[in-house]
């Protein structure tokens, strides 16, 4: 059975800059929409923060163009376009710095705007929102997060639901020429979940859809999870194999057809990233 729940109130927020800086060049923010209204559910809020430099724009016509122009593509698939004006200060050794921060906006829309959500889905890395995220949980909200690089460990695991960026089928570029995620050809990325050191093989999960994201056995007819074998021999270069199975791995393989027609097999395996356990 499907998990629809109906009048699930939504709320997203993008930390636009942080995910800039940390993988998130070309993201489809209407693939995000789709992810955070999953199973049934309406967008609320959709809000995405970022900075604005208008000393620059004034002087430099490319500058505001590019800028104008993204700000509404985000508005065109329905977010609110929430800027922060950068301010240009001279530090002490004389250098002319810039400051932009649009945490304390976003965390302050969210508290405020919680009592009419019940999911909210941050799309950040960033440590200090920590507090509040629970203040969310403590509120009644079910907190996702998604992160792609540098994602802060404390927020992963205080959020209900982490899941990497590079995970969501369709929500960072992919190579047009090739077949789209999830047939053979493709260029997917997911995680190890089994491997058999002394046989050398495993198996790596990777998602093909957004619904019903908690039934992870591929097993079941309506996982959104797909698995497919893969041999060490594919595996990068000087790749530490006693480190598999990971789910803080994440690989970017090819699916191609193995001697069984209906299974798919992995290969040409690259880590694209390894969150690890370090607190910050």
């Amino acid at each position: 059975m499907g998990n629809k729940v109906a009048g699930l109130r939504v709320g997203v927020y993008v930390d636009v800059e942080n995910l800039m800086r940390n993988g998130g060049r070309g993201l489809r923010f209407d693939t995000l929409r789709e992810f955070a209204c999953r199973d049934g559910g309406e967008a609320i809020r959709l809000n995405a923060y970022l900075a604005f430099d208008d000393e620059r724009a004034q002087r430099d016509a490319d500058y505001r163009y590019r800028s104008t122009r993204y700000h509404f593509a985000l508005r065109d698939v329905g977010f609110k376009v929430i800027e922060k004006p950068v301010h240009w200060y001279t530090n002490e050794d004389g250098v002319r710095v810039s400051k932009s921060n649009s945490d304390l906006d976003l965390a302050v829309d969210m508290l405020l705007q919680s009592a009419k959500l019940d999911r909210v889905v941050l799309v950040s890395g960033d440590g200090d929102f920590v507090q509040v995220v629970r203040a969310l949980q403590n509120m009644g909200c079910r907190v996702e997060l998604v992160g792609c690089q540098n994602v802060s460990y404390d927020l992963r695991c205080e959020a209900d639901l982490f899941i990497s960026g590079f995970l969501i089928p369709g929500l960072l570029p992919q190579p047009a020429k090739l077949p789209p995620w999830g047939e053979a050809g493709s260029r997917v990325r997911g995680t190890c979940y089994h491997y058999n050191a002394e046989k050398g093989f495993g198996f790596l999960r990777y998602l093909v859809d957004l619904k019903n994201l908690t039934i992870t056995d591929t097993r079941e007819a309506e996982s959104p999870y797909r698995d497919a074998f893969f041999h060490c021999s594919q595996c990068p270069p000087d790749f530490q194999l006693s480190l598999l199975p990971s789910r803080d791995m994440i690989f970017e393989f090819t699916l191609n057809r193995g001697r069984d027609e209906t299974k798919l097999e992995a290969t040409d395996l690259d880590l694209v990233i390894s969150y690890g356990h370090g607190r910050r």
